[in-house]
């Protein structure tokens, strides 16, 4: 499980997280929300390591991993899907999954089948090139590209950015295929309401900086969380 606990971040003499804490657990997808520019992506950056946080602790399987790099938090099972989906538009998409053995001991070092079945479309386009493929098939090979880690924490910041409605479905029957195996945790940054809700087993919203409202899903209440999502 992770646990974040009152984390601080810092972009020199700017706060960017005051106080933070959120949790996720296996077979559970925690969603942040929040509005741009609220430090949705400072904290994942800081989960993964990306950023060094200035107080509070974060731990993984009850370790503190505050002060570990980002390689070892991803030996340790922290995959990472980033906001605009980073994949290597020159190499193929074949060549992009196996980019996720990075972390893994040899002997694990193939493509798993589930990410086929996520997602058949990179199984068609295994030779191509990642940047000819659309926006919404870069973001399952994103997403592909992390699970070849075998992640046991999947954190994915706003995978529904910039996608058509169809793909949009897909990845949310991907997380949820995740989430029901039972042995993952999930954390998901969003700003589509829906999507969230439909998916979210716990919700973190934020606002300057600061978690605001939370709770599991059965305590939301839709109106005040849309309130906040608003412009």
């Amino acid at each position: 499980m992770l646990e974040v606990e009152a984390i601080n971040l810092h972009y020199g003499a700017a706060q960017a997280l005051r106080g933070v804490s959120v949790t996720a657990r296996p077979g559970e997808v925690t969603c942040v929300l929040g509005r741009n520019g609220v430090g949705k992506t400072s904290l994942l950056r800081a989960i993964c390591g990306h950023q060094p946080i200035s107080g509070g602790d974060m731990k993984w399987n009850g370790e503190s991993i505050a002060g570990l790099p980002s390689y070892d938090r991803a030996r340790r099972g922290i995959g990472f899907v980033p906001q605009g989906r980073e994949i290597f538009p020159l190499l193929s998409v074949r060549e992009n999954l196996e980019t996720g053995y990075a972390p893994l001991k040899r002997a694990d070092r193939h493509i798993p089948d589930v990410i086929f079945e996520l997602f058949p479309v990179l199984k068609d386009m295994l030779r191509r090139r990642g940047g000819d493929l659309s926006g919404g098939q870069q973001q399952q090979l994103a997403i592909g590209r992390a699970l070849v880690m075998r992640p046991k924490l999947l954190v994915l910041d706003e995978p529904t950015e910039g996608i058509q409605p169809s793909i949009i479905k897909d990845i949310g029957r991907a997380i949820d295929f995740l989430r029901k195996q039972g042995d993952m945790a999930i954390l998901l940054v969003e700003q589509y309401f829906e999507f969230a809700r439909d998916l979210a087993d716990r919700y973190a919203v934020m606002d300057r900086g600061q978690v605001v409202l939370a709770g599991t899903r059965a305590e939301m209440v839709e109106a005040d969380v849309r309130r906040r999502l608003s412009v």
